[in-house]
């Protein structure tokens, strides 16, 4: 077993966020994950310690407004957006674990949300490559079940506003959409999820340019029966990384071992569905190396 130490991460905002590392003895690479929507670090334990015991140094972490960087009460942390954690933390963690590590190379893995910050730059100075994981735009729209697309949009349109506004956070669980979240991640991420080309279209963050500016190798990773991130969705994402050199790699899944939008980083998954991940990881570490001999 690698072992974990707790960590902290100061943003240019002065904001700090609690984090994970894990670091083999001689580490040939560094890793950071960026976590989804308002998902735990412990969700990513398992995929971590395997990372690790392949050579890597590992940095999870939590979100501002989420698990050990939530202020408490959570609704202290209402104004937090998914800006925030895609301009400020994602970036933060980046070069945290790039100061921690300057002579190793180092790479991303993004999961939903966190493969966004990939996309839009955080970091990209630091990285040979990086993965996104189910990551795609949260077009309500673009869920091809009718019932499934009913309800996100009462989530994202109706529910999740209202007790934003009137709680200062959403308790999201009780929605099943992940864990308690900030009023003002809600609120962005219900505007984004109404618009044609998601945040693409929000004019705050000129993502078109930033997207196009990303020159990492990237493998963009959906799961067949992920109801949100379909190949479709995910499409919405890689063509705008345009400087990118992108492969995809679409997972096939089974009627009795279902893995959704957030089964993909579960044990149960490890032995169906890291491989491919685990060995494109592999393969980009011992290509810097190469070219670093």
């Amino acid at each position: 077993m690698i072992p974990t130490s707790t960590v902290s991460i100061t943003c240019a905002d002065g904001r700090e966020l609690v984090g994970e590392l894990r670091r083999p003895a001689d580490p040939r690479a560094a890793v950071v994950l960026h976590p989804a929507t308002a998902v735990p670090t412990k969700i990513y334990r398992v995929f971590a310690q395997q990372l690790a015991e392949r050579g890597h140094a590992v940095l999870t972490y939590d979100y501002r407004g989420t698990g050990r960087s939530a202020a408490t009460p959570l609704r202290l942390d209402r104004h937090v957006t998914m800006t925030d954690w895609i301009d400020l933390d994602a970036p933060a963690a980046c070069d945290w674990l790039h100061a921690a590590f300057p002579g190793l190379p180092m790479l991303a893995i993004g999961h939903s949300v966190g493969g966004h910050a990939i996309a839009l730059g955080a970091g990209a100075d630091h990285l040979i490559a990086a993965v996104t994981i189910a990551s795609h735009a949260g077009i309500t729209a673009l869920i091809p079940e009718r019932a499934e697309r009913l309800r996100v949009a009462a989530i994202l349109s109706a529910i999740g506003p209202l007790t934003a506004r009137t709680l200062g956070f959403v308790p999201a669980r009780r929605l099943g959409i992940g864990e308690d979240m900030p009023a003002g991640v809600m609120l962005q991420w219900g505007r984004w999820s109404r618009q044609r080309d998601y945040f693409f279209d929000d004019p705050s963050l000129d993502a078109v340019t930033r997207a196009a500016r990303l020159r990492v190798p990237i493998l963009a990773v959906g799961i067949d029966d992920d109801p949100w991130a379909t190949p479709t969705a995910i499409e919405r994402i890689t063509r705008r990384l345009t400087g990118a050199p992108v492969e995809r790699l679409q997972l096939a899944t089974t009627p009795d071992a279902p893995v959704g939008h957030l089964g993909f980083f579960r044990p149960s998954s490890s032995e169906r569905l890291w491989g491919p991940v685990l060995e494109w990881t592999d393969a980009q570490v011992e290509g810097a190396r190469a070219g670093r001999g």
